[in-house]
C-alpha cells in the first residue's frame, strides 16, 4: 500500500501544466483530487514518475454563468458544487449527483473535472454530461479545443484527450424552465460505486412527455446514452407499459462486468430499475 517513488510538480498556469505534460511524456499525470489515481498508486496499479499537481492553477476554479450556459472550472470540488446557488437553481441534477457522490470527506477534495475526465466507467458525472449535452474545454500543446461528451470517452479508462493535454472547464446549457430531472443511483453502502444508475432530464406539455434524455452509469464500458429508450416516452404520459418498454430499450444496450456488485443479469436487471425509478420521478418534478 506504498507507492513507488515519483516527482512531484505543481505548476502555477494551465500554460506550465500542459508544458510539463507533454515535455514529461507517457510517465506523468495530472493530478486533480487524487480519489481514482492515488489509491490506484498505492496497489502499484499505476506508476507514474511524474506527478503533476493541478491545485496551484487558480484559472481551474468557479462557476459562472456565461448567457445561457453554465461554465464550471475543471477543479471546483464537489463541494463547492452542492454549495452553489447557480447549480441549485439552473442545473439541480448536477445538485442531485454530486450528493450522491461517496461522501464529504471525498467531495472535499474532489473535483468534477477528475470525475469526467479519467474515463472510469463507474463515476457518476459521465452520464449526466451526456444527458446535459456539456461540453469540454481541452487545453494542450496545439491550443485550445472544445469537445462534447458524447465523443470523449471511447472505452474504460480511454477518452479522446491527447498527449499533453488537460480538461479545463465544462460547458452545460441551463435546465429549461419547468424541466423534471432525477439521479437514481444504487450502491451497496455509503461511499461506493454506483451497481446501476440512471440519470434523466426531461420536459412534459399537456400531461405528456415533450423531450427527454436517459443516460447510465456503470452499465457499460463507457456511460451510456439511452436513446431508444428517450424515444420510448416521448408523447406517452408515463404509463406503466410505456415504462416497462423505455426499461427494456435501456438494458439492451447495457453491458455490465460481473465483479462484487453482482452477476451481469442482475446489473442490468437493477439498471432497468433505475432507469423506471428516475422516469417516475423526474416527471413528478416536471412543470
Amino acid at each position: 500500500m506504498i507507492p513507488g517513488p515519483f516527482s512531484y510538480h505543481r505548476p502555477a498556469s494551465v500554460a506550465d501544466a500542459v508544458k510539463l505534460l507533454s515535455t514529461l511524456g507517457d510517465e506523468a499525470r495530472p493530478l486533480a483530487g487524487g480519489h481514482s489515481l492515488v489509491p490506484m498508486m498505492k496497489l502499484r496499479l499505476a506508476t507514474p514518475e511524474h506527478l503533476v499537481d493541478l491545485h496551484g492553477i487558480a484559472g481551474l476554479k468557479g462557476i459562472r454563468r456565461d448567457g445561457h450556459k453554465i461554465v464550471i472550472g475543471a477543479m471546483t470540488t464537489q463541494h463547492e458544487l452542492l454549495a452553489s446557488d447557480e447549480i441549485r437553481q439552473s442545473l439541480p441534477i448536477l445538485h442531485e449527483t454530486a450528493l450522491l457522490i461517496a461522501d464529504p470527506q471525498v467531495r472535499y477534495r474532489g473535483t468534477i473535472g477528475g470525475n469526467v475526465a479519467n474515463g472510469d466507467p463507474g463515476n457518476d458525472m459521465p452520464a449526466l454530461m451526456l444527458v446535459l449535452g456539456a461540453f469540454y474545454r481541452l487545453e494542450g500543446p496545439g491550443g485550445g479545443r472544445d469537445i462534447a461528451a458524447s465523443d470523449f470517452y471511447q472505452g474504460a479508462y480511454f477518452t479522446a484527450l491527447e498527449p499533453g493535454e488537460i480538461l479545463t472547464s465544462i460547458s452545460i446549457p441551463a435546465g429549461a424552465a419547468g424541466h423534471g430531472y432525477a439521479y437514481e443511483k444504487l450502491k451497496r453502502k455509503v461511499g461506493d460505486y454506483a451497481t446501476a444508475a440512471a440519470a434523466v432530464v426531461l420536459t412534459m406539455a399537456g400531461g405528456k412527455v415533450a423531450t427527454c434524455a436517459i443516460g447510465l452509469t456503470n452499465l457499460h464500458e463507457t456511460p451510456l446514452l439511452a436513446t431508444d429508450a428517450a424515444k420510448a416516452v416521448i408523447g406517452t404520459s408515463l404509463d406503466d407499459a410505456t415504462l416497462g418498454k423505455a426499461a427494456a430499450a435501456a438494458v439492451a444496450i447495457m453491458a455490465p462486468a460481473a465483479d462484487a456488485r453482482g452477476p451481469v443479469e442482475y446489473r442490468k436487471h437493477v439498471g432497468g430499475i433505475m432507469v423506471t425509478r428516475a422516469l417516475t420521478r423526474a416527471a413528478a418534478r416536471a412543470s
